[in-house]
């Protein structure tokens, strides 16, 4: 990822924050040549010093038989907005985007045991939905034993991340106030969420 030092995360700890906050996120792999990509929600976890990403595709989808021997590139995106030039002070100025995104690079494994397809599940539905564990606990086995079959589980372990928060931090406080007002005023969530970030750096 092409990153401009202004626009660094701080530290490591700020991006995995970043990571857990927008976890539904873009999985790139490539097949032969060509890049294939799955939307998918993830469970980022950190054990024994190594970052983990878990999550699962549904069995029919085919990039499922690529991650485990080629690199596979996580994207994590959500809160952007188009900046304007009007609200900088020089007329001479061009229209940007201010935005927030992570990459995260590792190669995949695939969680075979019945157990341990069902723990992944459970940590996802802790992390996504705790209320929902009664009922998935109350679900037959039948059904549960079906939907298992369904899925590819994996975890992919990341051995590199990339971070970049475009946040307009190359304009004077007056201009990021201007923006920040806009944006605050907007009837788009992410935009607001957007304000929020800006007004943090």
């Amino acid at each position: 990822m092409y990153t401009p030092n202004s626009f660094k995360f701080k530290d490591h700890a700020e991006m995995i924050a970043f990571m857990k906050q927008y976890s539904f996120a873009s999985m790139v792999t490539v097949k032969d040549t060509l890049p294939i990509a799955t939307q998918l929600p993830f469970f980022i976890s950190e054990r024994s010093g190594k970052l983990l990403l878990t999550s699962h595709f549904a069995a029919a989808n085919e990039q499922a038989r690529y991650i485990t021997e080629n690199t596979s590139l996580v994207i994590f995106t959500e809160p952007h907005a188009y900046i304007s030039p009007s609200h900088y002070d020089k007329r001479e100025s061009v229209p940007t985007w201010d935005y927030i995104a992570v990459h995260a690079y590792g190669k995949a494994t695939i969680i075979e045991g019945q157990e341990d397809k069902v723990k992944m599940l459970e940590q996802m539905i802790g992390f996504y939905e705790p209320a929902y564990l009664e009922q998935w606990n109350s679900l037959s086995d039948k059904f549960r034993d079906g939907m298992l079959k369904g899925i590819v589980a994996f975890e992919l372990e990341v051995n590199d991340l990339q971070g970049q928060k475009k946040l307009s931090q190359n304009k004077n406080q007056a201009e990021r106030e201007r923006i920040v007002e806009h944006l605050e005023k907007s009837s788009d969530a992410l935009e607001k969420d957007l304000a929020a970030h800006i007004k943090n750096i």
